[in-house]
Order: structure tokens, then C-alpha cells, then sequence
């Protein structure tokens, strides 16, 4: 499987230093290097299980704009957006909700709503490949990964599909099993054209639509991801660049309070900016976090001087 890692504040290696975290920190959030370890987790065994034919795009922010994809996985199959959460205890995916479940067995909403996101993912995603004029004959399938084996999701009929820790090498042989849509070379021009857009000037890329299979008995949602492709994204005649301000094109349809919900995330795969305007200025956790660099730094310099001074 070839990987095309674009997470920032890290080398090519994908090694990173201590004020890289702390970058990251003020930008993404307190959780924004969890995240990160989780991801590896999951791509590491991915990376076992896949074989050529697959291309794996890590923390790409789409270019133009400030939506961070966490990973998109391409294969000949279908092409996945994976969100990879390292959340524990025990969670309910039903329909288009998230929830929290204490251990008296009762439920309530959780924020951020891990369903909403990844489904905005996948179709801020779909967005843009439409802009850009590539046609698919199938969705972005969204798909969410517990990283930690202490995370119990209870799904039923969710809006995601969701893949228990346990179940990762069970995920990939779907994924190897599914039905071909692209040839290995489409895979590897989609993934190119995905990280650096073409100019208008270029031919779109076209996918025909798979050729009519037997009929058979559907697959059950959770096992074959192409069963949720029931639509056909039709992209526009010509390509256009993706305008800053045309973040909003996966948003536009949605209430205040779940575009409040997607302000709040904080993490590279969560961060969708604000439609209409770039956040500025720094908030109080990250002024926290640069008073008690400030006092860890004169506690030092502090310490210094008293070694200098005082025990000559």
C-alpha cells in the first residue's frame, strides 16, 4: 500500500519534536497527538493487511481551503474516508447520533458528534472531487475506527460504518473482496489528483459506472461498502479551484447548532473551518498553555541564576 503522509508539524519521517506537539497543541487541540498515535495504530495494520492497489492519503488539508481529511484510503473497490478515534468506555452509533452510555446502561448525546463529522467528511470530500471535475460513479464511504480496544460502539443502522479495534483485519478483507470499480492505475491518478489538483486545461477523470451485477440477495450495509453507493457525483463541466469561501459547500444545509458542533472540533480530522470567515486570534486554552510555557521557562532561568550567583 503506498502512503501519502501531509500531517503538519512533523518531518518526512514522520518523527516530530517536542515544540512540533506543542504547535500542534495550539492549533489542533489538547488531544491533537493522541489522535495522531491512534492513526498510526490503524494504518500500521492496514498497511499489513493491503496490498498494491491501494494508495492511503494521511491529514490532507484540501487545498484551498482549511478542511483537514484525516485519511483517505483508495482501492480499486471504492474510496473511504477513515476517521480514527482514540475515545474508550462504551458508545451507541444509531442512525445519525452519537451517544454516551453510562453504567447504568442509559444514553445521551455526546459531543462531538462522531457520526455528523465523518459524514461531512466524506461529503466536503465528494465536494471537492466534484469542483475539480473527477466522476465517480459511487459516494465517499465514511467509515470510523476505534483505535482502543476499551471502546465499545453498540451500532445500530449508524450513518458510518464503524469498525471495532478487534476488526480492522476484518475491515481490510472487505475491502480487498470488494467488487473492482477503478483499475490500479485510476486508483493511483485519483489519489495524485486528490493532493495536487489538475488545471483546467486537463482532462477530468471519468470513471464509468461498474458494468450490472447478477442478481443476488444485498449484502448487509457493514460488510460491503458499495451498497451505500447509490448516487453518482457529477461533477461540472469544467473544473474550477476551490475558493476559500466555498468551504461552506458541505455545510450549507445544516443547523446552527451542528455547524457549532464542527466549529468546536478541534483535532486534524476534525477541524472544518467556519463558512464564512477564517477563526482568528487565540483562544484562552492556548494563552493557558503559553503562560505556563512562560512560568516552566523564569523557573528555569530562575534556578540558573541561583547556581551562578549563590554557589560560587
Amino acid at each position: 500500500m503506498k502512503i501519502i503522509d501531509k500531517t503538519p508539524f512533523q518531518t518526512e519521517k514522520g518523527e516530530s519534536s517536542s515544540l512540533d506537539r506543542l504547535q500542534g497543541m495550539l492549533k489542533y487541540g489538547f488531544s491533537w497527538h493522541a489522535e495522531l498515535e491512534a492513526q498510526k495504530n490503524i494504518i500500521t495494520q492496514l498497511d499489513r493487511a493491503l496490498e498494491k492497489g491501494f494508495v492511503l492519503i494521511r491529514n490532507l488539508t484540501l487545498p484551498g481551503s482549511e478542511i483537514v481529511e484525516p485519511i483517505i484510503l483508495i482501492g480499486q473497490g471504492g474510496i473511504y474516508i477513515i476517521y480514527v478515534t482514540h475515545l474508550r468506555g462504551s458508545y451507541q452509533a444509531k442512525g445519525d447520533q452519537w451517544n454516551l452510555e453510562d453504567n447504568n446502561g442509559r444514553s445521551k448525546p455526546a459531543q462531538p458528534n462522531l457520526m455528523s463529522i465523518v459524514s461531512r467528511l466524506a461529503k466536503a470530500l465528494g465536494r471537492y472531487l466534484q469542483i475539480h471535475g473527477i466522476e465517480l460513479p459511487i459516494q465517499v464511504d465514511p467509515v470510523l475506527i476505534a483505535a482502543d480496544p476499551g471502546l465499545h460502539v453498540d451500532s445500530m443502522r449508524p450513518a458510518v460504518r464503524v469498525v471495532q479495534s478487534d476488526a480492522v483485519k476484518q475491515f481490510a478483507a472487505s475491502l480487498l473482496q470488494s467488487r473492482p470499480i477503478f483499475t490500479i492505475e485510476q486508483v493511483y491518478d485519483l489519489a495524485d489528483r486528490i493532493v495536487t489538483p489538475r488545471p483546467k486545461s486537463e482532462p477530468p477523470l471519468q470513471v464509468a459506472a461498474p458494468p450490472a451485477a447478477p442478481e443476488a440477495a444485498p449484502a448487509p450495509i457493514a460488510d460491503n461498502p458499495a451498497a451505500r453507493a447509490h448516487a453518482i457525483f457529477n461533477a461540472s463541466e469544467q473544473a474550477q479551484p476551490l475558493n476559500p469561501s466555498d468551504v461552506s459547500f458541505a455545510l450549507q444545509d445544516e443547523s446552527a447548532e451542528k455547524l457549532q458542533e464542527l466549529r468546536d472540533s478541534t483535532t486534524p480530522v476534525q477541524s472544518l473551518p467556519k463558512p464564512t470567515a477564517k477563526k482568528r486570534g487565540i483562544s484562552t486554552a492556548q494563552w493557558a498553555v503559553l503562560g505556563f510555557i512562560v512560568i516552566v521557562e523564569f523557573c528555569i532561568l530562575a534556578g540558573f541564576g541561583y547556581l551562578i550567583f549563590f554557589n560560587k
